[in-house]
């Protein structure tokens, strides 16, 4: 297949290098002149999706994607496939889903889960929305790029899976560093703490696969100084996601609003930036009840 892929960075490249290892024709194309091993280096967006059969865009917000999709539809073929598979607001994902429908165009939305080692290795998972027919022809794509696409409704659904997932994820996590700190001041030994919850009712992901205490379940980021697996800023990106789409949706989350609070303090105002969003420990241990 020939493919048109835009937003080459930390996730985009090495999802464009294995879809070219597997055969594919894939030119990209990303503001910084990136190059990407195997793959066609376009001087614009628009050369990259001239004549593709798939367009795969990966970019960093709802506002970029829209300027993309006007500068690129124009340009695609008719009965493409626009599969975007950036993590933007539910409504931009809609928005860009019409226009391309309108353009004869299937489309595509979904946003991936595994980060940059999921990318590298092939192993993402993607939530996706869009018509039956669309997600049938980016299906064999997301094979190469993941090991596993759901399709989760109609366009703007995939976005909905990704950032109620991570609204989740983000409370999760806090609960859990909150009670690691907490049980530090009882003088609960970590390793005891891990062992009762990770197999009671607290078992969680946060805990089980990606454990915030250095030194206790499987390898973390906890255990490498919190050098991002997923960063705090990324997190926080997810969080204020669901709080836009909330809004929009009059939805009641007060533990996503909390979560997201929390997260801008730790990135904006203390040292979360560039840190993994597991660091929320050593955040806590630091502070004392006010």
């Amino acid at each position: 297949m020939k493919i048109g892929f835009i937003g080459l960075g930390n996730m985009g490249a090495p999802m464009a290098a294995n879809l070219a290892k597997a055969g594919h024709d894939v030119t990209g194309f990303d503001t910084a002149g990136v190059s990407v091993e195997g793959v066609t280096k376009a001087e614009t967006a628009i050369d990259a999706v001239r004549g593709a059969e798939a367009v795969i865009t990966m970019l960093p917000n709802g506002d970029i994607l829209r300027a993309v999709a006007d500068q690129i539809i124009p340009h695609m073929e008719k009965g493409a496939v626009f599969i975007d598979c950036s993590t933007v607001d539910v409504d931009s994902a809609r928005a860009v889903a019409d226009q391309a429908e309108q353009a004869g165009l299937l489309a595509v939305d979904a946003p991936v889960s595994g980060g940059i080692g999921g990318a590298a290795a092939g192993t993402l998972t993607f939530m996706a929305g869009g018509s039956d027919a669309a997600f049938a022809k980016a299906a064999p794509l997301f094979e190469i790029m993941g090991q596993k696409a759901v399709h989760c409704g109609a366009a703007g659904a995939g976005q909905a899976a990704k950032i109620c997932n991570n609204m989740i994820l983000g409370v999760t996590m806090i609960a859990t560093c909150e009670a690691f700190a907490l049980a530090d001041k009882l003088g609960l030994d970590r390793q005891k703490m891990f062992d009762v919850v990770s197999t009671s009712s607290g078992y969680s992901w946060s805990i089980n696969a990606y454990c915030p205490a250095p030194g206790v379940g499987p390898q973390s980021p906890a255990d490498n100084g919190y050098k991002p697996g997923f960063a705090a800023e990324l997190m926080l990106k997810d969080l204020r996601l669901s709080q836009q789409a909330a809004e929009s949706a009059d939805a009641d989350t007060p533990m996503g609003q909390i979560a997201t609070a929390l997260y801008e303090q730790f990135v904006e105002s203390e040292d979360g930036k560039g840190m993994d969003f597991s660091a929320m420990l050593p955040r806590f241990e630091k502070r004392g009840r006010s």
